[in-house]
């Protein structure tokens, strides 16, 4: 059996996923014993673990600048587009001039979104949501919907009672005869 080399961590780390002492015990060709008595001395598994904690981290960052740099550059592109619309709008009359009016709204609605804030549609919508399940939740309203919009079912008939009177017993004003 030979001796581990220096770089033996390294190793076992660039083996990926598939990694695992008796991989890299056949590779270094050492028994796996000693690769064990190594990674426990050395604190292999720690050590792994802290540098797939930092690795996840970094990409994360990466990933967070990633969307900064398109949100910045969808930010730019629609403040471009809204400057357009605005010098549009002054040079033409309203009525032939619907287009940047259409191209600023867009503009303008998409800036919103991007930078946190409802748009209109979005936020009556969700005001929307937020009454139509209390008011599901919370039973019946006023006018007797179900919160959908729909009248509630009909209770079902009562069952033909065992005291033996019937819907012929009532008499004219309803009431069942006694």
């Amino acid at each position: 059996m030979g001796r581990l080399p220096d770089d033996a961590f390294a190793q076992y780390m660039t083996m990926g996923p598939e990694r695992s002492y008796e991989s890299l015990a056949g590779r270094l060709k050492v028994d796996k014993r000693t690769i064990t008595r190594l990674a426990a001395k050395e604190h292999w598994q720690e050590r792994l673990a802290k540098i797939e904690a930092e690795a996840r981290s970094r990409l994360d960052d990466k990933l967070a600048e990633g969307i900064e740099a398109v949100n910045a550059r969808h930010i730019k592109t629609l403040r471009v587009i809204q400057a357009k619309a605005l010098q549009t709008l002054q040079s033409y009359p309203l009525d032939s001039a619907m287009d940047a009016v259409r191209a600023l709204d867009i503009a303008i609605k998409h800036e919103r979104v991007i930078l946190g804030e409802p748009s209109e549609r979005t936020a009556v919508s969700v005001e929307e949501v937020i009454k139509r399940e209390y008011q599901r939740w919370m039973g019946p309203s006023d006018d007797e919907s179900d919160g959908w919009g729909a009248p509630p079912e009909s209770p079902a008939p009562p069952a033909s009672s065992s005291d033996g009177l019937d819907e012929e017993a009532d008499d004219e004003d309803g009431a069942v005869a006694p």
